[in-house]
């Protein structure tokens, strides 16, 4: 029931009708018996600036970024965590006393399934050099990689986005050529890119995964269609195989501790996104 007194939060993004936030942050909010509803939001890029003005206006308690804002909306906000610092993004804004707070709980979300696997000390190949690979690397930093290689398709991308981290951070960048001599030493492997997503649920970023050593890790943040056409090739050689899907949830599940302060029922939002997936 959304009243007068219903507290708000919601997503940003462009476009923002596929979005499965609200279906995450919804069933958590009706599971815990709160006055909040969480609303997806479009915000077109030539309108960000005025729509962080409208949302102080109405009261938004916080909302969630996505694309294309996540790096754009950082000098419109009045602090930023040292998380999304080092990311270079942030995903997540909660209002306080002082303004606008933005945070990225992406690395939270991505670490959630490895932590549970006690698994450390990794050598990390990294497929893409995006957004999405700047919160994999942070989380590999945490995590106590011995070695992040990263690995994408233009020279001056890579360099770029090497020289955007500390000197200090194990970090190498390559080209795909390179792949042949970095899976056989590599435990964990992560593809950022979208190949494989839906609709092209055919395609993989690696045609093979003979190189890998039986004890890896695949790791792929796509999770539509699940599996991806990368982990059933991990699944087929009988290598460990995640998806996307925990990584959006616990991302999501770190915001509303966020903006609630209080434990959020993870079980319940992960159910509620596999439902809807199901659907699709």
């Amino acid at each position: 029931m959304i009243t007068g007194t219903t507290k708000l939060l919601g997503v940003i993004g462009h476009p923002i009708a596929h979005s499965l936030s609200p279906v995450l942050h919804n069933a958590a909010i009706a599971h815990l018996g709160l006055d909040y509803v969480y609303l997806p939001l479009p915000v077109s890029p030539d309108q960000l600036q005025q729509a962080i003005a409208g949302f102080e206006a109405i009261d938004l308690q916080g909302f969630s970024v996505t694309i294309p804002h996540k790096q754009a909306i950082v000098p419109l906000l009045q602090e930023i965590s040292p998380a999304a610092k080092a990311i270079g993004a942030v995903n997540t804004v909660a209002r306080t006393d002082s303004g606008w707070f933005g945070t990225n709980t992406d690395a939270i979300g991505f670490l959630a399934p490895l932590r549970e696997l006690d698994r450390s000390k990794q050598r990390a190949v990294i497929l893409g050099n995006g957004g999405a690979a700047r919160a994999v690397v942070a989380g590999c930093q945490e995590l106590g990689c011995t070695e992040i290689q990263v690995v994408g398709r233009d020279r001056a991308k890579l360099e770029a986005f090497r020289t955007s981290w500390p000197n200090d951070l194990p970090l190498t960048v390559h080209t795909w050529s390179d792949l042949p001599t970095l899976l056989p030493s590599a435990d964990l492997l992560v593809n950022t890119t979208p190949i494989g997503m839906h609709p092209d649920i055919d395609r993989s970023p690696l045609e093979a995964l003979d190189r890998l050593s039986a004890t890896a890790i695949v790791y792929d943040l796509i999770y539509t269609p699940r599996p991806t056409k990368l982990l059933q090739q991990a699944q087929a050689r009988g290598l460990e195989a995640i998806d996307g899907l925990e990584m959006l949830v616990q991302q999501g599940a770190a915001a509303l501790e966020l903006w609630l302060k209080q434990p959020v029922p993870v079980a319940v939002m992960r159910q509620a996104l596999e439902a809807a997936l199901a659907k699709h």
